[in-house]
């Protein structure tokens, strides 16, 4: 392993700038300082004391009157190819002749070396302790405030994660690579200054983290979970900042009888409770005073309206015993402790006290529900009474919305779910897909949200059956607006849409509620299809009717829908769905192509082509096949040929032919079918 000399520094070059010129480059690109010094830090610290620790530092590399000033010389780079087109290139100690050049280098070094410094320890130092250089005294100084900045997401979590495992100098080559856009020879330059003991070995290793996507890593380095600039404030513990001023003032009057002596118990007793390292760092997670609690009417006057703006709700919702044990079960299941997740969703620990949406007690057990800042729903269960173990159950719910953050499964028993609903839901009501005639019955709610049950679609295996639920956003958010949600088996029911095929000329038309006539018929045909979605993570369900055409032998119309299913993560299912002349409006549809991980039929997948065999009454067999509104024209290759121009197509053809089918687009290109 190398060893760096400070003492045989041939990379320095001797700039003088003076004072206010580095005082200027701090001033100047101070939220970037600040940004490098918080990740370099130690994650132990926690998220508090690293946002105080990043500003301090920062604040402390300005030189005192008279001081020089040199920049490090960094190797001459190109611009990195992981820095994003038009993003803002870092300013590199050396290229920049302007007044933020050699002095925001020198500034910068000095930052880098106070954040590393955090970890370093002398042999001789306890091991215990904090790093000389974390026990340094701080401006600036918050008391009775915990700072902490905004929530990212579950990757942004892991990322942070991640940089916890490595050590300072790993981190340092992370954030000089992705965030002041260095090259890895000018990041080990940089680090060599920064007196690291092995520069290189840090490079290497910092090349690791973030990939395969180290673009996304970038990206998420610069977002508002890693920038100490742009915070979230919270109350300290309040009951315990009121017990240590009694005990402050005790002690104090013990001092005046005894000495300093009670002072120093004092002082040992309140330094082991905040400085106990990772335990204490989490402590305040874990803690049910700190839980974020939304009021009321705040759903009224925010321009967010999802799960952020559910008030606290439930006769438990003081219980701190019961919200201590969920809190703790999330932190670490114990084995007795049933954990299920939804595709997509990590089970981690909180890294910030999450918003409480519900505690109560419903079916015999006590239900918490927790919202961790825009990524997760956490459901804790706990049987009232009996042996049965505790359930944690993990949804993911980023970007919800007013429909499809508007209910969650507080309660599933064996034929039906109970839902809390959001606070702007103003009517609730229930009905069959598989009676599109038939209205919506009104759904009771309770004065805490809770819905009565609500029968789960297919419980008993068939599908006699399908209940969704129709809910109305209150005038104060949307006027007029309904729209249908049902249950697949996850903790956030399914929004369901339908797109209406465009008229002639038209152009395409967006996915809109399924409450109308048209939707409502759609869905009695193909409800059923909906049993291959449960417990996959679905967000949302559209039927898009594609193409309709006229069936050869008596010119009796059927239709093509797409049915797509987005996930919470992201893909989507495709199942392409053939409506063939039925004696029953609720006769099921015919699957003809299922389609995982695909963009078809979404804004990124508007051209589609499917195909099918079809019996005419004759007894006589075609292939069909229909394309979207851009098809102009469907040719057929294989066991049968043929073309026909438009989006539809229909041929003779032995019941079953193996048939290629490929289309053309009115601006160009090719389209194959679907399977």
């Amino acid at each position: 392993m190398p060893i760096h000399q400070p003492q045989q520094r041939t990379d320095v070059r001797p700039d003088r700038t003076g004072v206010q010129q580095a005082e200027a480059a701090l001033v100047e690109h101070y939220p970037r300082l600040v940004r490098l010094a918080y990740v370099v830090l130690p994650p132990a610290l926690g998220r508090h004391r690293r946002v105080l620790a990043a500003h301090a530092l920062v604040q402390r590399a300005l030189p005192t009157a008279g001081s020089s000033v040199r920049s490090p010389r960094v190797p001459a780079q190109s611009r990195r190819s992981d820095t994003p087109a038009g993003a803002e290139p870092a300013p590199v100690a050396g290229q920049d002749r302007g007044l933020s050049g050699g002095a925001y280098g020198w500034v910068r070094l000095r930052v880098l070396r106070a954040a590393l410094a955090h970890e370093r320890r002398p042999r001789w130092w306890p091991g215990r302790l904090p790093a000389p250089a974390a026990l340094r005294p701080t401006v600036p100084v918050v008391w009775g405030l915990r700072l902490f900045p905004r929530a990212g997401g579950v990757d942004e979590l892991a990322l942070d994660r991640a940089l916890s495992t490595v050590s300072g100098a790993v981190r340092a080559a992370f954030a000089l690579e992705l965030l002041e856009g260095l090259d890895e020879r000018a990041a080990r330059a940089l680090l060599a200054e920064a007196e690291v003991v092995d520069p290189a070995g840090a490079v290497r290793r910092a090349a690791r983290l973030g990939k395969p996507d180290r673009a996304g890593a970038q990206a998420m380095l610069r977002s508002g979970e890693f920038d100490p600039c742009t915070v979230q404030t919270r109350p300290s513990d309040l009951l315990r900042r009121r017990h240590r001023a009694r005990a402050v003032a005790l002690a104090a009057a013990l001092c005046v009888v005894a000495g300093g002596l009670a002072v120093a118990v004092e002082e040992g007793t309140r330094r082991t409770g905040e400085d106990r390292g990772p335990a204490g760092v989490f402590a305040p997670v874990l803690d049910p005073a700190e839980l974020l609690r939304t009021a009321a009417e705040q759903w009224a006057d925010t321009s967010r309206v999802d799960f952020t703006a559910w008030p606290a709700r439930g006769g438990r919702a003081g219980d701190g015993e019961l919200l201590g044990r969920a809190l703790r079960a999330w932190s670490g299941p114990p084995g007795t402790v049933r954990v299920s997740t939804t595709p997509g969703t990590v089970a981690v620990p909180p890294v910030q006290p999450p918003r409480l949406l519900f505690a109560g007690e419903v079916d015999g057990a006590a239900v918490v529900l927790f919202h961790d800042g825009g990524v997760r729903v956490v459901r804790y269960a706990e049987p009232l009474s009996g042996s049965g173990g505790a359930a944690l159950d993990f949804a993911r719910t980023d970007d919800a919305g007013v429909t499809t953050g508007a209910a969650v499964v507080v309660s599933r028993t064996g034929d039906g779910a109970r839902f809390l609903l959001a606070p702007w839901i103003a009517e609730s009501t229930t009905r069959d897909l598989l009676a599109p005639d038939t209205p919506g019955r009104p759904l009771e709610v309770g004065p805490d949200g809770v819905t009565a049950a609500v029968p789960r679609p297919g419980a008993g295996g068939g599908c006699d059956s399908w209940p969704v639920l129709q809910l109305r956003s209150s005038e104060r958010i949307v006027e007029k607006h309904a729209f249908l949600v049902t249950d697949l088996g996850d903790l956030a029911p399914a929004h369901l849409t339908y797109t209406p095929q465009p008229g002639r000329g038209a152009p395409a038309r967006q996915p809109r509620e399924a409450t109308g006539t048209d939707a409502l018929l759609a869905w009695a045909r193909t409800a059923c299809s909906l049993r291959a979605l449960a417990g996959s993570g679905v967000r949302a369900v559209n039927n898009w009717a594609f193409a309709e055409q006229k069936l050869p032998e008596g010119g009796a119309s059927a239709g093509w829908l797409c049915t797509r299913a987005d996930t919470w993560r992201g893909p989507g299912r495709v199942l392409v769905q053939f409506l063939g002349p039925a004696a029953s409006p609720t006769d099921p549809a015919a699957v003809v192509a299922d389609r995982d991980d695909t963009a078809l039929c979404s804004r990124f997948g508007q051209h589609v082509l499917a195909g099918t065999h079809w019996k005419a009454a004759s007894g006589r067999w075609y292939v069909l096949a229909a394309g979207s509104r851009a098809v102009t024209r469907i040719e057929a290759s294989g066991a049968v040929r043929g073309a026909a121009g438009g989006p539809t197509f229909a041929v003779r053809a032995p019941r079953d032919a193996d048939v290629e089918l490929t289309a053309s687009l009115r601006e160009g290109g090719t389209l194959t079918a679907v399977r």
